[in-house]
């Protein structure tokens, strides 16, 4: 598996060049068994992503556009009625919507109304989509790579708390490097689709190796020091829920995993905490209302603060 987990980076970084750190953490966040967040100007790969992960872990991969005038319906699926249909019991049909497919992605997530950008939370959540009454398993693995623009980009609608919340992680490519954009453009089949390297099965199988990674009272109590001192500080108004400690146990399994190890240290956790905690810490949307962030990834800098604020050692 180690070895998979390689030939699996080594992939991705011929479409996604000189961000290791940040495709690390998606395969992470893919083994963890969570979503993934990714925001960032267009243009900067997030798409291209998305697409070569389905395409080395062999998923079934289906491209949510979100616009202002996207319907739930048109994501999760809509009866349809025969009126020729004798019995009464295929009188309703039910077509699948793009949101039945092993990795989604959901591409400018805010750009919806928030009526459709909720319709997601049952789905990230509870891994199913509930359509007249009738619940619809989706299928598994489930996977949802959502991408967001800026806040301040003219269109865009701000991703309630609730729904931030269901992301697992959050990442940011960034402009590439002058010697990996150079790469870049010098390629000549940059279109051309990655071999699969995994099946469904193996992911499956990956994320059971990681739920199993040995994790100490230590580093339990580093997790809870952490958690903690968000709740107990007024640096941070919004504190870290029992559902974001779970992450970060998570997240350093899965990490530690790709790393090639079989226990958790509190380097692992120092590795994924910012991009697990940073969109949970930033501040409410009455908060924002008022005027006291202006920037996104600001959440980033008070997730940093509360990282240097613990000695693992002393925890």
């Amino acid at each position: 598996m180690r070895q998979d987990i390689i030939n699996v980076q080594r992939a991705l970084s011929q479409k996604i060049i000189g961000k290791d750190h940040q495709l690390k953490l998606a395969i992470t966040c893919l083994l963890a068994n969570g979503h993934l967040l990714i925001e960032d100007l267009p243009g900067m790969g997030k798409t291209t992503l998305s697409h070569a992960l389905s395409q080395v872990f062999g998923l079934q991969y289906s491209r949510i556009q979100f616009t202002s005038d996207l319907l739930p319906s048109d994501m999760l699926g809509v009866n349809i009625f025969h009126s020729n249909e004798q019995d009464e019991a295929k009188r309703f049909s039910f077509r699948h919507g793009p949101i039945f497919s092993q990795m989604v992605l959901a591409d400018e997530l805010n750009r919806a109304s928030p009526k459709t950008q909720s319709a997601l939370l049952e789905a990230m959540e509870e891994r199913q989509v509930s359509i007249d009454g009738v619940t619809h398993a989706l299928p598994s693995p489930f996977f949802v790579i959502a991408t967001q623009n800026p806040s301040y980009q003219s269109g865009t609608y701000p991703l309630p708390e609730s729904q931030l919340d269901r992301f697992f992680m959050r990442i940011s490519l960034g402009y590439p490097a002058w010697e990996a954009e150079k790469a870049m453009l010098l390629q000549q089949d940059a279109s051309a689709p990655l071999a699969q390297i995994l099946n469904e099965e193996n992911l499956r199988e990956m994320q059971r190796k990681v739920a199993a990674i040995h994790t100490s009272d230590a580093i339990i109590h580093y997790i809870l020091r952490l958690v903690s001192e968000s709740r107990e500080s007024n640096d941070y108004p919004n504190p870290l829920s029992p559902r974001a400690s779970r992450a970060i146990l998570q997240g350093a399994k899965a990490w530690a995993f790709v790393s090639g190890k079989s226990y958790v240290t509190p380097e692992d956790v120092q590795a994924v905490f910012v991009a697990i905690t940073a969109h949970r810490l930033t501040l409410s949307s009455h908060q924002l209302a008022q005027g006291q962030q202006t920037h996104a990834f600001d959440g980033e800098k008070l997730s940093q603060k509360l990282l240097d604020s613990i000695d693992p050692l002393a925890a």
